[in-house]
């Protein structure tokens, strides 16, 4: 039995996020799990580092999977490739140790979402919209803010299945580059909605209906405000995964 880990890069626009769920809803995991299903003749359960939201993208999500078959492994890629939407591709074979496990193996994961200061017909599907300019320094000083251990309860939905709630940020920043606002932010773990819900609440300071001071009492507080809603999922990447 083989421990097989791959790299993983889609466009989640038309999937109901990565994790399977019942019925016939599409998701990556469930699209990938199918294809070797179909390519190896035998039941495959991906493990992934992270579960996307719906639409969320990602640039180089990690899975891996056990399986039984001799067959080569940039065989499968090749053919795994060959069944996938084109929104779904599959890079990067290699056989690991058994104790390997995608999420619980990882020791970081950075996301970074891509924010559009006025719409595009081409862009948009890869980006948020704020239309408009807003106070950049805010939004940095508040994204400094986010280092260090904290309780993110107020800025994310209810996970049964992920109930600790403290995550350690070790990057956290906004940079443009060329038509793009971005922000950056690497920690150990994640909780469900986060960077959306991050993003929103720095979108609402930079546009000042929202200040640093009231940031600070909501990251203590751990409530989250009805104010806030997730940042658009178009915008959201899954990065890079460090193990």
């Amino acid at each position: 039995m083989k421990n097989i880990r791959i790299t993983v890069e889609y466009d989640g626009t038309s999937f109901a996020g990565w994790q399977r769920q019942s019925g016939r809803i599409t998701t990556i995991q469930g699209e990938i799990e199918a294809a070797l299903g179909m390519i190896l003749q035998e039941e495959i359960s991906l493990a992934a580092a992270g579960r996307t939201d719906k639409g969320v993208h990602a640039r180089a999500q990690t899975a891996n999977f056990f399986s039984s078959s001799t067959m080569d492994l940039s065989r499968i890629i090749h053919s795994l490739n060959s069944v996938l939407p084109k929104t779904i591709r599959v890079s990067d074979p290699v056989e690991v140790s058994h104790d390997f496990h995608a999420r619980h193996s990882a020791r970081e994961r950075q996301y970074r979402y891509f924010l559009l200061e006025e719409p595009s017909a081409i862009y948009g599907r890869f980006a948020g919209c704020l239309s408009g300019k807003p106070d950049i320094t805010v939004m940095q000083q508040i994204a400094a803010s986010l280092l260090g251990t904290h309780d993110f309860s107020a800025f994310s939905k209810e996970d049964r299945d992920n109930p600790g709630r403290l995550c350690t940020v070790t990057a956290s920043e906004w940079y443009r580059t060329d038509r793009f606002l971005v922000f950056q932010i690497s920690a150990n773990r994640f909780l469900r909605s986060m960077v959306r819900y991050l993003v929103d609440a720095m979108i609402s300071a930079g546009k000042g209906t929202l200040n640093a001071e009231e940031f600070q009492r909501m990251l203590d507080g751990g409530v989250l405000s009805s104010s806030l809603k997730p940042a658009d999922a178009s915008g959201l990447f899954l990065w890079k995964v460090t193990y």
